[in-house]
């Protein structure tokens, strides 16, 4: 599946239209969601749980859900973003990650 088919798979089952209510749900969402993901492992790592890697993909997509909303919300596709982010990292870890580059970088990298 390509990445703007998926968000506008994932725009079928949004509760609106309006931008503002796709930000707002978008990012309180995805605030919920990833505190979903962050429990499952504080269980697995501190409580003995077993780690259930299903349970984990189904949440990775909520929050792929979300991120698709947000997304239309701030009318931009997700190809776009990922593109971005993918341009961020390269100007900023031209070889690679680098812990010194890390260490020592600029706000605005």
């Amino acid at each position: 599946m390509e990445i703007n088919d998926y968000q506008k798979a994932a725009l079928r089952t949004a509760n609106s239209d309006k931008s503002k209510d796709l930000i707002l749900n978008g990012v309180l969402g995805l605030c919920g969601e990833t505190g979903e993901v962050a429990d499952h492992i504080k269980k697995h790592l501190f409580q003995g749980h077993e780690l259930d890697k299903d349970q984990m993909i189904n949440e990775l997509g909520d929050v792929c859900w979300y991120i698709a909303i947000l997304a239309k919300g701030l009318n931009v596709d997700l190809e776009t973003v990922m593109k971005k982010n993918i341009d961020k990292l390269m100007k900023r870890y031209p070889n690679g990650f680098e812990k010194e580059r890390s260490l020592h970088r600029k706000d605005d990298e």
